[in-house]
């Protein structure tokens, strides 16, 4: 990320009392009064109409993005049961977690991209809109999984990531006291659009067919979201110095960034595993399709106060803490109310709770980032944030095939009782191992680890 954003020292320094003077490219902080007037006025932080109308924007274009991959169990369900991929089912749950799992794991590349030529961030935008799109039309003309996976998989999760990691870099501009909550508010896009998504795609795919739905959603998509980047611009001027600039990489040596990296990517493994297989899971136990679409959004629901609530803690409590209250409550829900249950009440119960808490883990990325920033303060957030992010793509890439492996042992099934003894039991205990592993770092910040 450019030297100008690390003007955003994420310790809600006030801006409005102070101009930046770039001048031959130097970074310098004048005081702003009568006798010094302004060479110019940035735009507020954390407030204001451009602030609130640039986050509105990123709030929407996240909806637009993600909530396609997100809600991947409906199209699931979907393929499962509909020719022509029925008949050669192997692989289907790759297709989701490679969407979202390639968009994750290239985070870094395009940040340290972006930090070399910061000039092309806002371009990048329209080009990543553009390959979403053409992805979503090839995926209409797929006749086989493998299709499937490299357009509606790899293709689309290219485009995403060019217009995802641009935001990232500017929401980080644009919000310095509020940033975990200015976040958390930008990943609940993803909830809202999961809770939506789900019942209109349900809805055209069982009337039109995934051909026309996929072609119906790529025009929408390219309608709604091309006015939207409008708004995803940055705050800072670009330097002239800030062109050229080594990236520092120090933080890879410090456990302020591996520990909760570690949990990071453990967590990751399960947290995919719901939102994949609940509307299956569903139909399993004699529910019906629309049903099944209601376990889903209200997963999505979940996520939608759950980021909130998390990001809005980061800015108060330390991140270990909230991480810790996240993963505990995530691990409840899997054991308690998947594992215990098979009737519609339970497993909504467990879909709004999962959401909640494990929904809310994302979120504590502004707070790791801090932590970081706390003890190097030249260290780049953008590329700390990418390499976050990479870990979770990590565990999105594995949960695809390691889920299929797990559900086709069919572990217990017959022999333990209620959701253990479904053949999905295995799945249920992954998922809840993974959350309490979560927590890591709350133990590890107890022994002076973190």
């Amino acid at each position: 990320m450019d030297s100008d954003i690390a003007l955003n020292d994420l310790r809600g320094e006030r801006h409005h009392d102070e101009s930046y003077d770039l001048h031959n490219g130097l970074r310098r902080r004048v005081r702003a009064n009568s006798e010094a007037p302004r060479e110019f006025s940035l735009p507020e932080a954390d407030g204001g109409r451009d602030a609130w109308l640039f986050l509105a924007g990123c709030f929407m274009v996240e909806a637009l993005i993600w909530g396609f991959p997100f809600s991947f169990g409906v199209f699931q369900d979907y393929y499962l049961t509909h020719e022509p991929f029925a008949s050669k089912p192997s692989g289907i749950a790759i297709i989701g977690t490679s969407s979202t799992g390639i968009m994750y794991l290239s985070c870094p590349i395009l940040f340290a991209a972006f930090k070399r030529w910061p000039t092309i961030r806002r371009s990048f935008t329209l080009v990543g809109l553009v390959i979403n799109a053409t992805a979503i039309i090839a995926a209409s003309f797929a006749t086989t999984v493998s299709h499937l996976v490299l357009t509606q998989g790899i293709l689309y999760a290219v485009g995403g990531v060019m217009v995802y990691c641009p935001t990232i870099i500017f929401l980080d501009e644009w919000f310095i006291r509020r940033k975990g909550l200015a976040f958390g508010m930008m990943w609940a896009g993803t909830g809202v659009s999961g809770v939506v998504l789900p019942f209109i795609m349900s809805a055209l795919l069982d009337k039109f067919g995934f051909r026309t739905t996929f072609r119906a959603y790529a025009v929408a998509l390219a309608l709604l979201a091309t006015p939207l980047l409008f708004f995803i611009r940055p705050r800072l001027p670009l330097a002239q110095t800030s062109l050229h600039r080594r990236l520092d990489m120090s933080f890879l040596r410090m456990s302020t960034f591996w520990i909760p990296q570690m949990c990071n990517i453990i967590q990751g493994l399960g947290y995919f595993i719901p939102n994949i297989y609940l509307p299956t899971y569903a139909r399993s136990q004699g529910m019906s399709g629309a049903q099944a679409t209601v376990m889903l959004a209200l997963v999505n629901l979940g996520v939608v106060f759950g980021a909130i609530w998390a990001g809005a803690l980061t800015d108060r409590m330390h991140v270990s803490s909230v991480m810790g209250i996240c993963s505990t409550g995530a691990a409840l829900a899997v054991f308690l109310f998947w594992g215990l249950s098979v009737s519609v009440p339970m497993l909504c119960l467990f879909s709004l709770l999962y959401g909640l808490t494990a929904g809310g883990f994302s979120a504590n990325y502004t707070g790791i980032v801090q932590g970081v920033r706390d003890r190097d303060t030249a260290v780049d957030s953008g590329m700390v944030f990418g390499f976050l992010a990479a870990g979770r793509g990590i565990g999105a890439v594995v949960s695809g095939p390691l889920s299929e492996a797990l559900l086709h042992m069919q572990t217990w099934k017959g022999e333990a009782k209620l959701g253990y003894g479904t053949g999905y039991g295995l799945l249920i205990v992954f998922t809840g191992i993974t959350a309490v592993a979560g927590s890591g770092s709350w133990f590890a910040r107890r022994v002076g680890w973190v």
